[in-house]
């Protein structure tokens, strides 16, 4: 058997190549997840009319987010919720979290299939504070 015998300075310039290819595939990844984000309408509604949502896949994961001018309704308990092309509603997580902050992204469960409205429901009365649709369901 033979030994071969690698400088030190070929082997940093290995890693160095490896972790330039690493990042440009990072770079690339984070263009590709821009150029592939869909956004609604403005959300109208009895409270909720300004803001849009984004949808972007990152890493496989489904995540709307929602535009800076978007403003918290003034309610007991408003959440995030979707319905699909086929109709189905599916109601998500609290939008308002601890602190007076809001949860501006929400990752989708795998198990909806697509997204044509996005609402701000209101658990506490029950009613669609506000909603926007993509021009085509998403996903």
């Amino acid at each position: 058997m033979r030994t071969v015998r690698v400088s030190r300075f070929a082997l940093m310039a290995v890693w160095a190549l490896a972790a330039a290819v690493g990042f440009a595939t990072t770079g690339a990844s984070a263009q590709m997840a821009e150029h592939n984000a869909h956004t609604t309408k403005v959300f109208s509604g009895v409270k909720v009319n300004a803001g849009t949502v984004t949808h972007t896949k990152v890493d496989g994961r489904n995540i709307l987010t929602l535009s800076d001018d978007f403003k918290v309704p003034d309610t007991p308990d408003p959440h995030w919720q979707v319905v699909d092309s086929q109709g189905t509603v599916y109601l998500l997580d609290r939008l308002q979290a601890k602190a007076g902050k809001y949860n501006k992204s929400i990752v989708l469960p795998a198990y909806i299939k697509d997204v044509a409205k996005v609402q701000i429901w209101c658990a506490f009365a029950e009613v669609v504070l506000g909603e926007t649709t993509f021009e085509s369901p998403v996903m």
